[in-house]
């Protein structure tokens, strides 16, 4: 299965270590979501879209021993290096599956469902998250979590930012998917017939560090799909590169990642 034509998002290992970032930027928030979720042993979890395996990894300590998590995503080099570094770290409730979120699911199979920045790129959001309804058990739990580039700022006001931030929108919409889908979240679990909704937003942002590098590590691994789609020039996205790098490492200013809205969510007794 090819990294799927629909993601903007460049995969493989560049993408992975972009994802490496991002995890460690996001992890705070993330397991501030997991205690929504009640993880304990013994429980069999599902991240979707798991990329490389960092949330799962993090899962599969949170329902050791007996408890197991299933890993999905399309991009079978990122799966692979997910498997080893599971090996690596001694993790063995884990398993990696090469999987499009698409296709559909097991019915009734989990306790828990975790999906985060992937709904952002389907053309059908709302009908994944139903799907991940029926693949829970009764009182099955599920949080996700994902992007509202409406909330992406800097400071000060940066030109090169507003343009990565034009051609990201512009790209994710060109193939089917909505930058700004956060706010949406809990109306989907609502219209799946989740119970128990909770919403809240997160937003990691710097003066310093990794958390002002997502956004030119971003604009790098969507100068692909940006280039595919004939929306500038590769001189265009290396300028915008560099001087987003350049504004990363300005003291002075103020940078992160979009806005995160995070919802969770009860499948209700059968």
């Amino acid at each position: 299965m090819e990294h799927s034509k629909h993601y903007v998002i460049r995969g493989g290992i560049e993408g992975r270590e972009r994802l490496r970032v991002l995890a460690r930027v996001m992890h705070p928030g993330t397991i501030f979501l997991f205690d929504r979720l009640d993880l304990r042993d013994g429980l069999t979890c599902l991240d979707v879209g798991c990329g490389g395996g960092d949330v799962t990894l993090d899962l599969g300590r949170r329902v050791a021993p007996h408890g197991k998590v299933v890993g999905t995503d399309i991009d079978p080099v990122t799966l692979a290096i997910a498997r080893r570094e599971a090996q690596q770290q001694g993790i063995t409730n884990v398993e990696f599956r090469l999987s499009d979120v698409r296709d559909g699911f097991e019915t009734s199979e989990y306790d828990r469902v975790y999906a985060r920045f992937l709904l952002t790129h389907l053309r059908d959001p709302a009908g994944t998250v139903k799907a991940f309804y029926q693949c829970l058990r009764p009182q099955g739990r599920i949080a996700i979590e994902d992007i509202d580039f409406s909330g992406y700022f800097t400071y000060p006001e940066s030109k090169a930012f507003r343009r990565y931030h034009e051609l990201y929108c512009a790209v994710v919409r060109r193939r089917g998917g909505d930058p700004n889908l956060g706010p949406r979240l809990p109306l989907f679990l609502r219209d799946s017939g989740f119970e128990d909704i909770g919403v809240s937003v997160v937003q990691p942002l710097g003066i310093e560090g990794e958390v002002k590098l997502m956004n030119p590590i971003t604009m790098e691994n969507i100068a692909d799909a940006i280039l595919e789609d004939d929306l500038t020039t590769r001189e265009e996205i290396e300028d915008v590169i560099r001087e987003l790098y350049a504004f990363a490492a300005d003291h002075g200013t103020v940078a992160g990642v979009p806005r995160v809205v995070q919802a969770w969510g009860q499948r209700p007794t059968a």
